[in-house]
């Protein structure tokens, strides 16, 4: 069962680093082309999984409260969107962000947020799965980890991509991707320990996350993709992300 309980909290972290490892495939000085389809593609995988992966697991967390469960989804929706916000008037002004760009830092920061609560649903699934296995098998709570590690692949490479774009090392691009990925585990092995106490935060957390994710895709990704040239491939390769986001998140559960 040890064995088990981390290969799952693991395989979402590989994910992201697997999506990274994009970075040593590819070519600095990226045509406009590529990075449209690029941009189209990431922002369709981010919106399907805010929905599928987060907001709706986020009010399945809450049915408890009967009609009223889109409220804790609701206020975790509107503050991660604010926190955005936030952040971006006070990172403005940061040098990291005048070395790495605006779009890049947030965009990463976006991620590894994201990737936070992903790593807290794992832990309470494999919580769960030690405290009630008669109720939840294994194949069940490793499809769970194994979906999120399938949608971590182009998050790593949304993260990795724009920074080797701008003047930064392959290595140095794949180390951040790595470590937007890297709260999974974290977060995972947290709410191990303390699922009890997690557990209730769960739909807020998701929420949350959520909220930053949509907020990239509107105000920085889809800038990216809206010049008049790659306006069209943009929205066909959005099409094409969320509808593979969606099949793996419904195919896998």
């Amino acid at each position: 069962m040890l064995l088990t309980v981390i290969t799952g909290i693991l395989l979402p972290f590989f994910g992201t680093a697997l999506g990274s490892a994009a970075v040593f495939f590819m070519k600095k000085n990226r045509r406009a082309a590529l990075t449209d389809c690029l941009s189209g593609f990431a922002s369709g995988v981010m919106l399907a999984a805010s929905v599928w992966s987060l907001l709706l697991p986020s009010i399945d967390h809450a049915k408890e409260l009967g009609r009223l469960a889109f409220l804790p989804s609701a206020a975790g929706f509107f503050v991660g969107i604010a926190a955005m916000l936030a952040g971006e008037r006070m990172i403005e002004g940061l040098s990291k962000v005048q070395q790495y760009g605006k779009n890049s830092f947030i965009t990463a920061l976006a991620v590894t947020v994201h990737n936070l609560p992903e790593g807290m649903a794992v832990g309470l699934v494999f919580a769960a799965l030690m405290n009630y296995p008669d109720e939840l098998s294994v194949s069940s709570a490793l499809s769970l980890s194994l979906g999120i590690a399938i949608q971590n692949i182009p998050e790593g490479a949304i993260v990795s991509l724009p920074l080797y774009s701008r003047e930064r090392g392959k290595l140095r691009a794949f180390l951040y991707g790595v470590l937007s990925g890297a709260v999974e585990p974290v977060g995972a092995v947290m709410t191990l320990i303390f699922a009890r106490l997690f557990s209730p935060l769960m739909p807020y957390f998701l929420s949350f996350a959520a909220g930053t994710m949509i907020f990239v895709v509107m105000n920085e990704l889809s800038e990216e993709m809206s010049t008049e040239k790659g306006k069209g491939r943009g929205m066909l390769f959005f099409a094409l992300g969320f509808v593979i986001m969606m099949s793996l998140d419904v195919a896998l559960g």
